[in-house]
């Protein structure tokens, strides 16, 4: 059997655009696109935000692991990964060897993206200190899985796409 992983992984917080860009992106390499919160959801049968009240977060950290090494061994094409993901060990380890690609956003980007709203369980209360305190626990783990990063702040989710491809062709002389 063939070795089958995505072509690209995108990692990044909330509001950095993973989901549009993955949707693009795909559009343009001709690759199916796969997105571990999809999964997630269909395998809980609930929403994220849902899951979260009902289950606790340990339970959609188990799923998220659960959908995020199934994708990486199972998907060919882009893979959109949760947010928090990277956070657990495991999935680190398990992006060893794969490109991934970290879009980077910084706050202003962000809250403009998503506003802050209901439906990102992890930012309640003050969202914007909250989104704050996670990029600082989760930037460095970001940046050390990321293959290449990609700062989306002021682009469209097309300029995005141009910027990964862009990254993700073969650099002279090392890595990207």
């Amino acid at each position: 059997m063939a070795d089958v992983r995505p072509q690209v992984v995108l990692v990044g917080p909330p509001g950095a655009g993973k989901t549009t860009v993955a949707v693009e992106l795909g559009r343009r390499l001709g690759a199916p696109v796969r997105d571990t919160d999809w999964d997630v959801e269909r395998a809980s049968g609930s929403t994220i935000a849902d899951l979260f009240i009902d289950r606790g977060e340990p339970a959609f950290r188990e799923l998220e692991r659960e959908a995020v090494l199934a994708a990486l061994a199972e998907h060919p094409g882009v893979l959109s990964v949760g947010g928090g993901a990277v956070m657990d060990p495991i999935v680190e380890h398990a992006l060893t060897g794969h490109t991934v690609v970290f879009l980077d956003v910084e706050l202003t980007d962000a809250a403009r993206r998503i506003g802050f709203n209901r439906d990102r369980p992890m930012l309640l209360g003050n969202p914007r200190a909250q989104w704050q305190q996670l990029m600082e626990r989760r930037r460095p783990v970001y940046l050390r899985v990321a293959t290449v990063r990609v700062a989306t702040d002021g682009l469209t989710p097309e300029q995005v796409v141009d910027a990964v491809l862009a990254a993700l062709q073969p650099a002279e002389g090392g890595r990207r």
